[in-house]
């Protein structure tokens, strides 16, 4: 007899009766080691106003001058959003449209989202599209790159710094803010968002009602339902395991294709009084190094160049080395898809650099700095191989390691 809810690992299916950590404690599969749930130490009604000061400190990152960027006399006032617009306003809209998305829009309504679903837990009254709208925050939670974009600026600032004086504006205080506040309230994806409402007794109780299926939107375990959707969502629950080898292999190689001209071709051209010259995401590497920014060098390095090829090549292993060799072996493959996703979204740095440095450096016949050709085709490698990553599935080889009998339950903790 179960002692509490069940949770299924998303790694390896196993069930777990969910208990109580403690506080600041968290959760480990027994199976795999992925980690199932943390607790932090604040109450929900303090995750709300957290979530409120989040979304107050978001306003004025968007709002608020980032930079202050003076030139010959000439000076310049920026904010994301004036990027953005300048970005669009010469023709790159693909790129315009990329960088709006993942830095702008889609944190935006993670926040609000987030800060919806949790006043309706606090109040004890679900509204009755939470499924729909818990589906979309799960959605958008690995393309809101809030974080990533933070960074950038960081590297623009410094890039910039040789070219002109820059000085420090509101924005950038509330971009660096905002950067602790998105990291805390990222714990609350749409899985915990759920456990939440279940603790609060608000929607059924995950395995209450039988096992056999398990919905990937939100976590319920649950009976096979003649319908075919979640009894707690109302989520397709679909086939036991989605996306083939086929698909990932296809997003794979699309993603290599585009990975050559992304660094062949340059990532901006710069324009000064001198003259111009081309910039590859390479040459952007040795040109911090040459700075004195070692640290930003590296870290560019390894999200621009190493990042985007560790994850070709590991997933590419993970899909050649499919046969399961014990549970030692499976343990390793899946922190390393787990690798593979948590450092997914972070390659999209040089494409937020360049919007960010075309338009600080926007001083025509002075200085100029144009989108080039390789930032879209970045931002495809970054794209494709983010949702390769997500068709993966790395419960397969588990299947195969347990004879494809039923996930076997034990007490996790």
């Amino acid at each position: 007899m179960a002692r509490g809810p069940l949770i299924a690992c998303p790694h390896c299916d196993t069930l777990h009766v969910r208990l109580d950590p403690g506080a600041r404690g968290r959760a480990e599969c027994r199976c795999c080691g992925t980690v199932l749930y943390r607790r932090g130490w604040l109450s929900l009604e303090q995750w709300v106003a957290l979530a409120w000061a989040c979304l107050a400190v978001f306003a004025i990152a968007q709002w608020f001058p980032i930079v202050r960027v003076s030139l010959q006399g000439l000076d310049l006032d920026l904010t994301y959003w004036q990027a953005l617009r300048l970005c669009w306003d010469r023709g790159y809209y693909g790129v315009s449209v990329m960088t709006g998305l993942a830095g702008f829009w889609f944190p935006l309504l993670q926040i609000a989202l987030t800060l919806w679903v949790m006043q309706a837990i606090a109040a004890r009254r679900l509204p009755p599209d939470l499924g729909p709208t818990l589906r979309v925050l799960g959605w958008l939670a690995p393309w809101s790159m809030a974080t990533v974009l933070i960074l950038a600026i960081l590297v623009s600032v410094v890039k910039v710094a040789g070219l002109a004086h820059l000085q420090v504006a509101p924005g950038l205080l509330g971009f660096l803010a905002l950067c602790f506040l998105l990291t805390g309230l990222g714990r609350w994806d749409a899985h915990a968002l759920w456990r939440q409402a279940e603790d609060a007794g608000l929607v059924p109780v995950s395995g209450a009602q039988g096992r056999g299926r398990v919905c990937d939107a939100c976590g319920c375990v649950q009976p096979p339902q003649p319908s075919g959707r979640c009894l707690r969502c109302g989520a397709a629950l679909g086939p036991a395991r989605h996306g083939g080898a086929a698909q990932v292999w296809a997003l794979l190689l699309a993603a290599a294709i585009f990975y050559v001209p992304a660094n062949l071709l340059p990532i901006m051209e710069v324009r000064t009084a001198l003259g111009r010259s081309n910039h590859t995401i390479l040459g952007g590497v040795i040109e911090l190094w040459r700075y004195g920014s070692w640290d930003l060098a590296v870290i560019v390095f390894v999200a621009s160049v190493l990042v985007p090829v560790t994850k070709l090549l590991a997933l590419a292993f993970l899909l050649l080395r499919d046969r399961p060799l014990g549970a030692r072996v499976q343990r390793q493959r899946t922190r390393l898809y787990a690798g593979v996703e948590f450092v997914g979204q972070w390659s999209m740095l040089d494409v937020f650099v360049v919007v960010l440095m075309a338009a600080m450096a926007n001083f025509p016949g002075l200085s100029q700095i144009s989108v080039g050709p390789a930032a879209l085709n970045f931002g495809a490698v970054v794209v494709l191989t983010m949702a390769a990553a997500m068709r993966y599935d790395p419960r397969r080889g588990w299947d195969v390691l347990r004879g494809a009998r039923p996930a076997k339950e034990t007490h996790g903790h």
